[in-house]
Formats: C-alpha cells, structure tokens, sequence
C-alpha cells in the first residue's frame, strides 16, 4: 500500500495544522514562489511550511526558508496570522491551517526553485494584484510591506 502522501495525511484533521510562512524584502521587493502542490498549485505564494515539534516559530520561518527556495534571511518581526479553513460540499473541515506570518530582511541567495517552489519571483508589493496568488497572500504582503517599507504606498 506505502506510506500516505503529506497532503493526504492533512485531509479532515481533528485539530488544525500550526504553520509559518515569511515575507523577505529584498531592495523594497518581496519574494514569492509558485506552489508546486495542492491547494493552490501554481499560485504565488510566501514560502512558508509547517512547524515541527520543539521548534520555534522564527526557526520554522527561516528552516521553511532555506528549504523551499534557498534563501537566507534575517526575521525582523511579526506580521499577522491567517487562518486557512476549506470545508468540503458537505460542510466538513477538509484543510486547515493556522499561518504566523513574519517579515525578513534578505541575506543571501536569489531563490531556487525545488520541489515545493516552482517559479520564483521577486516583486514589488504593489505589483500582486496583478499575479495568481493563493488567498490573502496580497493582503499579508500589503501588512509587512507597510511595517517594513514604511511610505512605501502598496497599490
């Protein structure tokens, strides 16, 4: 039969799922990456995972970081947290998420794509109205953009 794929195992959970994701600034532009995995395969997105036990938010942020696009950052703060919740036809809590979003300052590495990241870009925050990203990536951007590049207008 063999072991159950990641996204299996996160179908109909009885508690929600911890994650981080990071939103890095790079010269008053911010790096996403497609989504090479459901839901939302081939939508921008702020790389980002899920929390293992006895790690640290911050860690996760910069581990999911490293792992998903090779890029290493410094977090210089919290921005938000986002909630993903998708019910099926029937009502039933199929996936859900619980994201801490956190804003950092880029140290190195362009951004490679693998296995969890397709495509990689480096925007302005203003420009992703204009690009297919997963819900509420704009609106997170938009947050730490306004912590981190303040005067910086996002639209």
């Amino acid at each position: 039969m063999g072991e159950p794929t990641p996204e299996a195992v996160r179908l109909y959970p009885a508690y929600p799922f911890l994650a981080v994701s990071i939103a890095v600034f790079r010269a008053g532009e911010v790096l996403l990456a497609t989504r090479t995995r459901p839901p939302f395969a081939g939508d921008f997105s702020l790389p980002g995972g899920l929390v293992e036990a006895g790690e640290t938010l911050e860690t996760a942020a910069l581990r999911e970081l490293a792992e998903e696009v090779q890029v290493e950052a410094r977090i210089v703060g919290f921005n938000r947290h986002v909630e993903s919740i998708e019910r099926d036809e029937s009502g039933k809590i199929r996936r859900h998420f619980v994201i801490a979003s956190f804003i950092g300052e880029w140290i190195s590495g362009e951004g490679t794509p693998g296995p969890e990241a397709g495509r990689i870009l480096w925007a302005a925050p203003g420009a992703l109205a204009r690009l297919a990203c997963t819900p509420l990536t704009a609106e997170v951007v938009e947050g730490a953009a306004a912590k981190y590049l303040p005067g910086v207008a996002p639209r």
